[in-house]
């Protein structure tokens, strides 16, 4: 057994359903939880509409099985029910079973969508705001993993980034700070990503305008 270093201060974030903890009382194979628990963290990681992973996505090395091990462990979870499963002619995807992925079966099934048709290739990782924020801004405490969550649903994401960005350029490495950018984009629109000017000109908004009692000094 190789002897686990230990989890550093610049991770990544994968959200689990808490549907899946009440699953792990009835998984008693290997095999079935790691692939089971690859597909949730690739799935988390991919901006497009269709969040799948063929059966060369499970990756032998990392998982640390074999083929074999994988089409077992494929196999329990779609008879589980925790992994849907779908082919489109000579295509077979594994999809998590959640309304998005309910949705994406029901419509290849009934013939309104195919995956094809949108060009379908794995995604580029998305940039994780909660890695960005403890990096940049301080420790992720759960309040702020929820705050950020939430901001999440709220705004964009590039938004997020982009208000952590300036937060770190002005030196105002603090939630409040952030939250008062992005109030003031979503209640005054943004149509483009600011130049410096702008965003020094919007600092002195937030320090001395209307959002002056939300800021930490």
């Amino acid at each position: 057994m190789t002897k686990f270093k230990g989890f550093t201060d610049s991770e990544t974030f994968t959200q689990l359903p808490d549907s899946f903890f009440q699953l792990l009382k009835e998984i008693n194979d290997a095999d079935e939880l790691k692939v089971t628990l690859h597909l949730l963290w690739r799935v988390e990681h991919m901006d497009s509409p269709f969040r799948a992973l063929s059966e060369d996505d499970f990756d032998e090395k990392g998982l640390g099985l074999g083929v074999e091990e994988i089409k077992s462990g494929l196999k329990k979870a779609v008879k589980r029910g925790s992994i849907l499963k779908i082919k489109k002619e000579a295509a077979v995807y594994f999809l998590l079973n959640s309304p998005r992925g309910r949705a994406a079966v029901q419509a290849i099934e009934s013939g309104q969508w195919n995956p094809k048709d949108e060009g379908f290739a794995l995604p580029v990782e998305r940039p994780n705001v909660f890695k960005l924020y403890e990096e940049n801004i301080g420790p992720l405490t759960p309040m702020i993993a929820d705050t950020l969550k939430d901001a999440e649903e709220t705004y964009e994401t590039d938004w997020i980034v982009d208000a952590l960005g300036l937060a770190v350029k002005n030196n105002k490495r603090n939630w409040k700070y952030m939250e008062a950018i992005l109030k003031r984009w979503k209640e005054e629109g943004r149509a483009k990503k600011q130049s410096g000017r702008d965003a020094e000109k919007d600092r002195r908004k937030y320090v001395e305008g209307k959002y002056s009692d939300f800021i930490e000094h």
